[in-house]
């Protein structure tokens, strides 16, 4: 029995691969899962295998009740009960990427937020990319993994505020994102490396930088929720 349908796979195989390619990621730092809320599982990349390497049969199903593997002789990824604390917690995420990105690594070390510098960062973000808390050592010590995922479950809040704010950073450690598919939060990544940068240049230009809050909420309005007029139906 093969746990994890074609297109689940075939979707989750695409996102991990869009990490190398899209400069993410060194060696094997990242990973990519996708849910099936109707089976009760998600699956996940599997720990250490190359990018170049993975294969639609590598990938690990892994019991979202439970965290056990559900089939083959492979390890999931390190950060697998991260992904799983989202699954829990978010009910409207369907797939969720760790990265090591260059920039959104150094705000995490540095403990600080993302700010909102401009409407790039307030085309997918409804405000500051948040840093969570630090661990304890009792939370690093017991259930690591998923204690790193709680911290953010934390720091976000509840399945509305997810959708608004689909990225964060763990303190001294690195981004997650989330989104409707294992695709779109590879490309929350994206954007949020690619934020990142920018904001560290206009901090080195101007650390007094800032965005007017009516600005950063007419950029996020026009592509979320009820009123959003960005783009076009599909055919």
């Amino acid at each position: 029995m093969t746990f994890g349908s074609p297109a689940l796979r075939r979707a989750v195989l695409l996102a991990n691969q869009r990490i190398p390619a899209a400069g993410l990621a060194q060696l094997t730092w990242g990973n990519v899962s996708g849910i099936d809320r109707e089976a009760g599982l998600y699956v996940i990349k599997p720990s250490g295998v190359a990018y170049d390497d993975l294969t639609e049969d590598d990938l690990v199903p892994v019991d979202l009740a439970t965290g056990k593997v559900l089939d083959g002789d492979l390890r999931p990824s390190v950060d697998s009960e991260s992904h799983r604390a989202f699954y829990l917690a978010w009910p409207s995420i369907g797939g969720v990427t760790h990265t090591h990105s260059t920039n959104a690594v150094a705000f995490a070390q540095a403990n600080l937020d993302v700010p909102v510098l401009g409407t790039t960062h307030a085309d997918t973000f409804d405000g500051p990319v948040p840093v969570t808390r630090g661990l304890t050592p009792e939370e690093c010590e017991t259930d690591y993994e998923l204690n790193t995922g709680r911290v953010i479950v934390e720091r976000i809040g509840d399945d509305e505020a997810a959708a608004g704010m689909p990225a964060a950073l763990v303190a001294n450690h690195g981004p997650f994102t989330w989104g409707a598919t294992p695709m779109k939060s590879v490309e929350h990544g994206i954007i949020l490396e690619a934020v990142a940068e920018m904001a560290l240049k206009t901090l080195a230009l101007n650390p007094a930088a800032t965005t007017p809050q009516h600005l950063q909420e007419r950029h996020f309005k026009r592509k979320h929720g009820p009123g959003a007029y960005y783009g076009n139906p599909k055919k």
